[in-house]
């Protein structure tokens, strides 16, 4: 991708630029109009400048697949998305006034307004479940609310659709979202579960009645981790007036484990507008935390958090099998690149239902201090992505089943490994090249790869050196695999 097109004055696909209203940390918000559009609208725009984090611009792409499936009221209207290959952006509606963070000032707020507001954020985290989304960063700066009421939810990098691909979920191992606000489940990479949201929405909830976080400040995943076994302090504990009916809500959405909380944020707005019908447990009496003893067993008990449906995975694997296909963008050839895209076209012929990821890996220096752009100024990592999607464009694939992905790492083929691994590919396609010196010293990326992955692989071999008789990188165990 080239330089930011997006500054004051300039048109960007017919919208012309304002001024820039916040400037954040994975992105800016800028003013826009364009003529065909008779309402204020806001263009986002990720940052990708040197030293930026690879995790800003794949929660942007998310934020892309997944705002224009989105309506209501709910939620900010999407009227135009731009491509990495030029200029990436979103543009959404410019909803007036402020979010619930500049509300923090006045904490803790009445209980019978944080019941009114709170019930109105649960009823439009029920609207957005409906719609297959979990939010996974429901905090006060992700919730503003319209001139008529409706709270509106938004900043959906952090996201996940039931009928797309979670991207965050593929490419990172550790958990990305606001830390006071994040579910237990989240520290054990479960990202699948709509109570997730639930519980962010108690932590708003304890806070602004409270004026207290229910588990601080701590951005370390250690001090995150606790929450696996460690219950807050009752709200009675800190404010002896708390309703009880209030807090039976509030522990009710903080419990540990998902099964224990409100199964549905539905239930939940439902408590909150009926508060004299909220059925009262021993939690609505509670002035002490959870005892020692049941804190240490919920520590060494592993079966703690529970495990999603096992059936349900397999039968999502058997009917939507996982292929990857490993390109190299910077020294592949045209006629190892062509062989690639035949041999995935034949074996996705027998697999309609099939996802397909397109990974490449960004080779890292072992010592080097490594440089985000190129030499003419472009983001590294967003040209190979956009490298990749023009790689799988003749596939004509629908958006859904075809994922990319640019991994960072220093070996590329243990990256390609533990890729499969983690995201259960059932088959992985690799190009296999030329000999060469280094090759020979070092050992060959696909021949790693099919010695040490724990699913099927299959090396290409461009037709053109096969019929010469040219012998290649890979006549070992990479050979052995390509015959399988």
């Amino acid at each position: 991708m080239v330089r930011s097109l997006v500054k004051s004055g300039a048109v960007v696909d017919g919208f012309t630029i304002g001024e820039c209203l916040h400037s954040g940390g994975m992105a800016t918000l800028w003013s826009v109009t364009r003529p065909d559009i008779d309402r204020p609208v806001l263009m986002k725009v990720p940052r990708v400048s040197e030293g930026e984090d690879p995790a800003a611009i794949v929660s942007f792409e998310m934020e892309q697949m997944i705002l224009p499936k989105l309506s209501g009221p709910h939620v900010p209207t999407c009227f135009a998305a731009g491509d990495f290959a030029t200029q990436a952006y979103v543009v959404i509606e410019r909803i007036p006034g402020e979010t619930l963070y500049q509300r923090l000032s006045e904490l803790p707020l009445p209980y019978e307004e944080v019941r009114g507001l709170v019930a109105k954020i649960a009823t439009a985290l029920a609207d957005l479940h409906r719609q297959h989304v979990i939010h996974h960063d429901i905090k006060p700066s992700s919730i503003m609310f319209r001139s008529s009421g409706e709270a509106v939810l938004i900043d959906y990098g952090l996201s996940c659709h039931k009928h797309l691909p979670d991207l965050l979920q593929e490419e990172f191992r550790l958990p990305y979202g606001t830390a006071p606000y994040m579910a237990p489940e989240r520290m054990m990479g479960t990202r699948s579960d709509p109570r997730s949201d639930l519980f962010s929405l108690g932590v708003l909830l304890y806070f602004f009645t409270t004026g207290v976080r229910p588990f601080g400040e701590t951005e370390t995943l250690r001090g995150m981790r606790r929450r696996l076994w460690r219950d807050p302090y009752p709200p009675r504990q800190l404010k002896p007036d708390y309703p009880p009916w209030l807090q039976e809500i509030v522990l009710r959405c903080l419990e540990i484990e998902p099964v224990w909380r409100y199964p549905t944020a539905s239930q939940l707005a439902f408590d909150l507008t009926h508060p004299d019908q909220v059925k009262l447990t021993a939690r609505s009496e509670k002035v002490k935390r959870d005892p020692i003893t049941t804190v240490w067993r919920r520590r060494f008990n592993r079966g703690l958090v529970q495990p999603e449906s096992r059936s349900d995975v397999a039968v999502q694997l058997a009917s939507s099998p996982i292929v990857a296909v490993a390109i190299d963008t910077s020294e592949g050839t045209e006629e190892l690149s062509t062989a690639l895209r035949v041999t995935v076209q034949r074996i996705l012929a027998t697999l309609p239902a099939a996802r397909l990821a397109c990974v490449n890996v960004l080779k890292l220096g072992r010592i080097t201090i490594d440089r985000t752009l190129d030499e003419e100024g472009n983001n590294k990592h967003i040209d190979r992505m956009v490298a990749l999607k023009h790689w799988a464009t003749p596939l004509k694939l629908d958006a859904s089943r075809l994922t990319v992905h640019v991994l960072e790492a220093i070996d590329p083929a243990a990256a390609i490994v533990e890729f499969a691994e983690v995201n259960q590919v059932d088959h992985i396609i690799i190009g296999a090249r030329r000999d060469s010196v280094l090759r020979t010293l070092l050992g060959s990326v696909s021949a790693k790869v099919a010695a040490e992955a724990n699913c099927t692989v299959t090396v290409v071999r461009p037709p053109r050196l096969a019929a010469r008789g040219v012998d290649d990188e890979d006549d070992g165990p990479a050979k052995a695999a390509s015959e399988a």
